[in-house]
């Protein structure tokens, strides 16, 4: 009699397995959703809830006598970090090295991506690959601080640079664009890779067959088709430039950006609800970057 009622009981979570499995299999929707589940509810809880704490912490005020945070609602702060000079200047010199950065990173990973893509053997192009990811399994630090070294006065740069009678550039913002441009060149090449070996050479072929030089044919065939991995590409050195300061602190001399205004108020000066206002701007300015590209239409093909 156990025996019955163990194989019935065996028969029935067969029976509603495979009704689970019919029914996931004719509602695919369904199943996308039980499948972005987990990662979706990280990323809400994780991501999106602390950018609402951080917007909600920036309408707060510290107690100028006890060093308190008060959390009645004030929008001192806001209007400090929008209006104050010392703010807009900070914004307008990390929006320059920033725009710097992607403009040297695309300028430089196009060429190197296109011939991984589409002139490179096989053998050349994985040996390349390799090349572009083999800085990312060094340390952040370690090359920051190796440039520090390569751009001093007794650095090797100026070794090189003696004969002909120039000087290196020392630290300041140079510095600041050579080190970020070098650290996020791998985050701009790869995705422009990946958008370039996606256009068909077919396509290459018949432009020249048709009577197109080579520039003709790289300007209307193949740069609209790469244009969205160039922009995904140019997302991540303009977003990440934004949001450095330790590079700054290394190579920078006495300048600043954003985010040692941010490390500052955090650290130093103990005003989390100021922190937060200044971390509000490279949000603003990273999501009006995303409206512009996305009101071009260059975003539509990733």
């Amino acid at each position: 009699m156990a025996m019955k009622h163990g194989a019935a009981a065996v028969s029935n979570s067969e029976t509603a397995a495979r009704r689970v499995s019919s029914f996931l299999a004719t509602h695919p929707k369904v199943r996308l959703g039980l499948l972005l589940s987990a990662p979706l509810g990280w990323l809400v809880t994780v991501y999106i809830v602390a950018l609402a704490l951080l917007l909600v912490t920036a309408f707060w005020s510290v107690d100028s006598f006890t060093g308190e945070i008060d959390r009645s609602f004030t929008l001192d702060n806001i209007f400090s970090v929008f209006s104050g000079s010392l703010y807009v200047a900070v914004t307008a010199r990390t929006l320059l090295v920033a725009l710097a950065v992607t403009v040297i990173d695309v300028a430089i990973a196009i060429p190197i991506a296109f011939y991984m893509a589409k002139v490179a053997s096989p053998k050349v192009r994985r040996g390349m690959v390799i090349a572009v990811l083999l800085p990312l399994w060094a340390s952040y630090l370690v090359k920051v601080y190796a440039w520090r070294s390569v751009l001093s006065g007794e650095g090797i740069l100026q070794w090189l640079l003696d004969p002909i009678g120039w000087e290196t550039p020392g630290y300041g913002l140079g510095a600041v664009i050579i080190a970020l441009s070098y650290l996020w060149l791998p985050f701009v090449i790869l995705p422009i890779y990946a958008g370039l070996e996606r256009v068909p050479n077919s396509l290459i072929e018949a432009s020249s067959d048709l009577g197109a030089s080579s520039s003709l044919t790289l300007r209307n065939v193949v740069f609209p088709m790469a244009l969205p991995a160039v922009i995904a590409g140019s997302i991540f050195s303009f977003s990440l430039s934004l949001g450095d300061y330790i590079t700054v602190n290394i190579v920078g001399g006495a300048n600043q950006m954003l985010g040692n205004l941010v490390y500052t108020n955090v650290g130093a000066a103990n005003n989390l609800p100021l922190a937060s206002a200044i971390g509000l701007i490279p949000l603003v300015i990273i999501f009006g970057y995303l409206w512009l590209v996305r009101r071009t239409g260059a975003l539509r093909n990733l």
